[in-house]
């Protein structure tokens, strides 16, 4: 690795959770094979490569890795209580048991470490919130089809125990600040035009402009098939660009229109960027050496999106009025799709497509300010 590129102080674990990816790919591909009851042949057997291929591009890295770990959870809390994961309720043929299930999520909702929870106070440090509790319930699921059992989520031990989990912990949701077309402006101010602050502006503006998920800023390649693991490609047009991004369900076009001056202009940004730093194949926004004079090959991690922009508004001084440390914990890597979607003075329809969301009803889970009433029911009622 270069000396000399930008680094955090301290190593992360990626090269644990990638091979932990793989471990779990090779899991899910090693359940694809030929039919006992079939003979085996040459095209046969290139069918299994092709659909082992497929098996393991069947979900994200992230959900994969998220999955692992959830059973890995699962089976130790299972071993530390002396039960078999994969024993039936009457210790009979190896199956999913609702009723250990429940018993689990029971304790990842209150952990019995001594002190009980009663009432409404806050929970336990280590209690698991509702959203997490389901994404566990996901895994185990997963994870038991791919060992060919099907986990009932119905089964009134699991049904019930959730349905009382979420009466009692639930809560809404607690949402990013939104980073407006004026806060915009505030955070590419505070930087210069040195190569690294080119980058990050051109980051900023593209985030926003495209309302991008942050893995998706970092994903994006220069052109199409550039790396294997890109997320997405910039086509460059005298009008704007169109952004080729790879999301859960399949590809979607996000066209950016040129600004109104190349001050705020994110393709100028872009632009620039791609211009200064010579890249012309591959990842676009990589770590830049420590004397800021070129850009390396090393794709920067998504991680970097939310950095740049809580250092941005600390520097810029935008946000509510509160203490530095809780005024950076509002603001994150969703805070310039929030942005978007909360600042475009569009029909709402425009900016579900933009997204890339199912349904309005998501895309007014990212709107912070927008007119409730415009539709009024009442008066349409004849009240």
């Amino acid at each position: 690795m270069n000396q000399n590129s930008e680094k955090p102080p301290s190593e992360d674990n990626g090269t644990t959770i990638n091979a932990q990816i793989d471990d779990t790919r090779r899991e899910a591909e090693t359940n694809i094979t030929v039919p006992e009851n079939v003979a085996g042949s040459g095209s046969l057997e290139r069918l299994v490569e092709t659909a082992r291929d497929y098996a393991s591009q069947a979900m994200a890295d992230n959900t994969n890795l998220a999955y692992k770990r959830d059973w890995a959870h699962f089976t130790s809390w299972c071993r530390r209580r002396g039960a078999d994961p994969l024993s039936g309720p009457l210790g009979d043929d190896p199956c999913p048991n609702p009723q250990l299930i429940g018993l689990y999520i029971a304790e990842c909702a209150s952990p019995q470490n001594g002190s009980p929870l009663s009432g409404s106070p806050p929970l336990a440090a280590n209690t698991l919130n509702v959203s997490t509790i389901e994404r566990r319930l996901s895994g185990l699921s997963w994870n038991y089809q791919q060992r060919g059992f099907s986990l009932d989520r119905k089964d009134r031990h699991i049904a019930t125990v959730l349905a009382g989990i979420r009466r009692k912990h639930a809560k809404p949701p607690e949402q990013k600040e939104a980073v407006l077309a004026e806060d915009i402006l505030e955070m590419i101010s505070t930087l210069t035009f040195g190569l690294r602050d080119m980058r990050d502006r051109a980051m900023l503006l593209i985030g926003y402009a495209g309302g991008l998920r942050r893995s998706e800023i970092v994903g994006l390649d220069v052109g199409k098939d550039d790396t294997e693991d890109g997320k997405g490609w910039v086509e460059m047009l005298e009008g704007g660009a169109i952004l080729w991004i790879k999301g859960k369900t399949g590809w979607r076009e996000v066209e950016i229109g040129r600004g109104s001056s190349d001050r705020t202009c994110p393709v100028h940004a872009l632009e620039q960027w791609l211009h200064y730093s010579k890249i012309a194949h591959g990842p676009i926004f990589r770590a830049v050496t420590r004397d800021n004079s070129k850009a390396t090959s090393e794709r920067l991690s998504d991680k970097h999106v939310a950095r740049l922009i809580k250092k941005c508004v600390l520097e810029s001084g935008i946000g509510p009025d509160l203490p530095d440390d809780e005024r950076v914990k509002k603001f994150s890597g969703h805070s310039l799709r929030a942005g978007l979607a909360s600042g475009a003075e569009v029909d709402e329809r425009y900016v579900q497509k933009h997204l890339g969301h199912a349904s309005a009803e998501m895309t007014r889970r990212y709107q912070r300010r927008r007119d409730r009433f415009r539709i009024n029911l009442t008066k349409a009622a004849g009240l």
